[in-house]
Protein backbone atom coordinates (compact mmCIF):
# COMPACT_ATOMS: atom_id res chain seq x y z
CA UNK A 1 0.00 0.00 0.00
CA UNK A 2 1.43 3.47 -0.97
CA UNK A 3 1.64 6.31 1.14
CA UNK A 4 -0.35 8.26 -0.92
CA UNK A 5 -3.24 5.72 -0.93
CA UNK A 6 -2.93 5.67 2.99
CA UNK A 7 -3.56 9.53 3.07
CA UNK A 8 -6.25 9.28 0.71
CA UNK A 9 -8.09 6.92 2.93
CA UNK A 10 -7.06 9.02 6.45
CA UNK A 11 -8.90 12.01 4.84
CA UNK A 12 -11.74 9.82 3.01
CA UNK A 13 -12.36 7.98 6.58
CA UNK A 14 -11.92 11.61 8.62
CA UNK A 15 -14.55 12.96 6.85
CA UNK A 16 -17.18 10.17 7.01
CA UNK A 17 -16.63 10.30 10.64
CA UNK A 18 -17.28 13.74 11.07
CA UNK A 19 -20.52 12.89 8.59
CA UNK A 20 -21.75 10.43 11.29
CA UNK A 21 -21.66 12.74 14.17
CA UNK A 22 -23.68 15.90 12.17
CA UNK A 23 -26.09 13.22 11.03
CA UNK A 24 -26.78 10.82 13.55
CA UNK A 25 -24.95 12.23 16.57
CA UNK A 26 -25.65 15.63 16.44
CA UNK A 27 -26.20 16.81 20.12
CA UNK A 28 -24.97 19.61 22.46
CA UNK A 29 -22.07 17.34 23.67
CA UNK A 30 -20.76 16.38 20.07
CA UNK A 31 -20.66 19.62 18.93
CA UNK A 32 -18.90 20.37 21.82
CA UNK A 33 -16.34 17.36 21.51
CA UNK A 34 -15.85 19.03 18.15
CA UNK A 35 -14.32 21.90 18.63
CA UNK A 36 -11.64 19.75 21.10
CA UNK A 37 -10.79 17.82 18.23
CA UNK A 38 -10.70 21.11 15.79
CA UNK A 39 -8.48 22.92 18.10
CA UNK A 40 -6.25 19.88 18.46
CA UNK A 41 -6.39 19.95 14.26
CA UNK A 42 -5.67 23.65 13.52
CA UNK A 43 -3.36 24.27 16.72
CA UNK A 44 -1.26 21.46 14.52
CA UNK A 45 -1.46 23.60 11.43
CA UNK A 46 -0.43 26.18 12.96
CA UNK A 47 2.54 25.05 14.75
CA UNK A 48 3.92 23.73 11.70
CA UNK A 49 3.38 27.63 10.01
CA UNK A 50 5.75 28.32 12.60
CA UNK A 51 8.41 25.63 12.72
CA UNK A 52 8.37 25.90 8.39
CA UNK A 53 8.33 29.70 8.50
CA UNK A 54 4.96 30.07 6.58
CA UNK A 55 3.06 33.37 8.12
CA UNK A 56 -0.28 32.79 9.62
CA UNK A 57 -2.80 35.41 8.01
CA UNK A 58 -5.97 34.03 9.95
CA UNK A 59 -6.35 31.25 12.58
CA UNK A 60 -10.04 30.02 13.74
CA UNK A 61 -11.49 27.69 15.46
CA UNK A 62 -14.77 28.56 16.93
CA UNK A 63 -16.70 28.95 13.62
CA UNK A 64 -18.52 27.01 11.72
CA UNK A 65 -15.32 26.19 9.60
CA UNK A 66 -12.59 26.46 11.56
CA UNK A 67 -9.17 26.87 9.29
CA UNK A 68 -6.05 28.27 9.36
CA UNK A 69 -5.16 30.74 6.19
CA UNK A 70 -1.09 31.04 5.81
CA UNK A 71 1.29 32.23 2.79
CA UNK A 72 3.55 29.79 1.63
CA UNK A 73 6.02 27.89 3.41
CA UNK A 74 9.61 29.10 3.72
CA UNK A 75 10.83 25.59 3.22
CA UNK A 76 9.76 24.58 -0.70
CA UNK A 77 7.38 21.44 -1.31
CA UNK A 78 8.27 19.49 2.16
CA UNK A 79 6.85 23.11 4.12
CA UNK A 80 3.49 22.84 2.67
CA UNK A 81 3.30 18.76 3.09
CA UNK A 82 4.38 19.41 7.09
CA UNK A 83 1.59 22.15 6.99
CA UNK A 84 -1.26 19.67 5.02
CA UNK A 85 -0.37 16.40 7.12
CA UNK A 86 0.27 18.39 10.72
CA UNK A 87 -3.29 17.31 12.24
CA UNK A 88 -2.03 13.50 12.01
CA UNK A 89 1.02 14.09 13.79
CA UNK A 90 -0.41 16.75 16.03
CA UNK A 91 -3.61 14.28 17.02
CA UNK A 92 -1.45 11.40 17.56
CA UNK A 93 0.70 13.17 20.05
CA UNK A 94 -2.27 15.03 21.51
CA UNK A 95 -4.26 11.21 22.27
CA UNK A 96 -0.20 9.97 23.41
CA UNK A 97 -0.42 12.54 26.14
CA UNK A 98 -4.39 12.72 27.45
CA UNK A 99 -3.37 9.18 27.61
CA UNK A 100 0.08 8.79 29.51
CA UNK A 101 -0.21 12.12 31.78
CA UNK A 102 -3.86 12.30 32.08
CA UNK A 103 -5.29 8.10 32.25
CA UNK A 104 -1.87 6.85 33.26
CA UNK A 105 -1.29 5.10 30.04
CA UNK A 106 -4.81 3.05 30.75
CA UNK A 107 -4.53 2.14 27.32
CA UNK A 108 -1.82 0.58 25.16
CA UNK A 109 -1.90 1.77 21.65
CA UNK A 110 0.12 -0.57 19.59
CA UNK A 111 1.19 0.91 16.03
CA UNK A 112 1.75 -0.93 12.63
CA UNK A 113 3.57 -0.36 9.31
CA UNK A 114 1.17 -2.92 7.43
CA UNK A 115 -3.26 -3.11 7.29
CA UNK A 116 -3.51 -6.30 8.42
CA UNK A 117 -1.82 -5.45 12.07
CA UNK A 118 -3.55 -2.55 11.82
CA UNK A 119 -7.06 -3.78 11.76
CA UNK A 120 -5.59 -6.08 14.64
CA UNK A 121 -5.27 -3.28 16.82
CA UNK A 122 -8.19 -1.90 16.48
CA UNK A 123 -9.94 -4.60 17.93
CA UNK A 124 -7.48 -4.77 20.43
CA UNK A 125 -7.41 -1.36 21.16
CA UNK A 126 -11.58 -1.74 21.58
CA UNK A 127 -11.20 -4.80 23.75
CA UNK A 128 -9.50 -2.49 26.36
CA UNK A 129 -12.41 -0.38 26.53
CA UNK A 130 -14.68 -0.79 30.10
CA UNK A 131 -17.21 1.00 30.60
CA UNK A 132 -17.26 0.75 34.10
CA UNK A 133 -14.36 2.74 34.85
CA UNK A 134 -14.27 7.14 33.93
CA UNK A 135 -10.69 6.51 31.74
CA UNK A 136 -12.84 4.42 29.11
CA UNK A 137 -15.47 7.17 29.11
CA UNK A 138 -12.78 10.10 28.39
CA UNK A 139 -11.54 7.98 25.65
CA UNK A 140 -14.88 7.28 23.89
CA UNK A 141 -15.53 11.00 23.91
CA UNK A 142 -12.37 11.78 22.26
CA UNK A 143 -12.95 9.39 19.96
CA UNK A 144 -16.01 10.62 18.92
CA UNK A 145 -14.53 13.01 17.21
CA UNK A 146 -10.80 11.43 16.30
CA UNK A 147 -12.12 11.93 12.14
CA UNK A 148 -11.94 15.75 13.14
CA UNK A 149 -8.63 15.74 14.67
CA UNK A 150 -6.39 13.28 12.88
CA UNK A 151 -7.67 13.99 9.65
CA UNK A 152 -6.47 16.16 6.85
CA UNK A 153 -9.32 18.15 5.21
CA UNK A 154 -10.01 18.34 1.39
CA UNK A 155 -8.21 21.70 0.98
CA UNK A 156 -5.17 20.20 3.00
CA UNK A 157 -4.88 17.66 0.28
CA UNK A 158 -5.04 20.09 -2.32
CA UNK A 159 -2.67 22.44 -1.58
CA UNK A 160 -0.01 19.51 -1.62
CA UNK A 161 -1.93 17.33 -4.76
CA UNK A 162 1.17 16.75 -6.67
CA UNK A 163 2.99 15.22 -3.89
CA UNK A 164 0.20 13.18 -3.11
CA UNK A 165 0.11 11.99 -6.70
CA UNK A 166 3.61 11.24 -6.53
CA UNK A 167 3.36 9.46 -3.33
CA UNK A 168 0.87 6.89 -4.73
CA UNK A 169 3.49 5.75 -7.27
CA UNK A 170 6.18 5.35 -4.51
CA UNK A 171 5.84 1.51 -2.67
CA UNK A 172 5.57 1.87 1.36
CA UNK A 173 8.81 0.04 1.81
CA UNK A 174 10.54 2.90 0.38
CA UNK A 175 9.14 5.36 2.66
CA UNK A 176 10.90 5.50 6.10
CA UNK A 177 9.64 3.26 8.25
CA UNK A 178 8.42 5.24 11.02
CA UNK A 179 6.08 7.70 8.40
CA UNK A 180 4.28 4.72 7.37
CA UNK A 181 3.69 3.65 10.84
CA UNK A 182 2.55 6.84 12.02
CA UNK A 183 0.22 7.61 9.06
CA UNK A 184 -1.47 3.84 9.57
CA UNK A 185 -1.83 4.04 13.32
CA UNK A 186 -3.99 7.71 12.50
CA UNK A 187 -5.79 5.50 9.85
CA UNK A 188 -6.45 2.55 12.64
CA UNK A 189 -8.12 5.15 15.21
CA UNK A 190 -9.97 7.35 13.18
CA UNK A 191 -11.55 3.40 12.45
CA UNK A 192 -11.96 3.08 15.62
CA UNK A 193 -13.23 5.97 16.39
CA UNK A 194 -15.97 5.10 13.21
CA UNK A 195 -16.32 1.62 15.15
CA UNK A 196 -17.25 3.66 18.66
CA UNK A 197 -19.82 6.48 16.19
CA UNK A 198 -21.42 3.47 14.64
CA UNK A 199 -22.38 1.78 18.63
CA UNK A 200 -23.45 5.00 19.76
CA UNK A 201 -25.46 5.17 17.30
CA UNK A 202 -26.97 2.09 17.53
CA UNK A 203 -27.88 2.99 21.06
CA UNK A 204 -29.46 6.04 20.52
CA UNK A 205 -31.78 4.50 18.34
CA UNK A 206 -32.90 1.61 20.47
CA UNK A 207 -33.24 4.17 23.52
CA UNK A 208 -35.37 6.13 20.81
CA UNK A 209 -37.32 3.27 19.83
CA UNK A 210 -37.76 1.52 23.22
Amino acid sequence: MSLGLIILLIVIFGYASNWLNWHFLNHALTRLLYYVGACVHECSHALLCLVTGAKITEFSIFSSQPHVTHEKSRLPIIGNLLISSAPIFGGLLFLYLVNHFALSDQFSISASDNLHDTLVNIFNLLAQINLLTWQSWVMLLLFINVGAMLGPSFQDIRNIWPIVILLFFVPANIITGPVITIAMTALGLILVGIVIQLAAIVCVKVFKWL
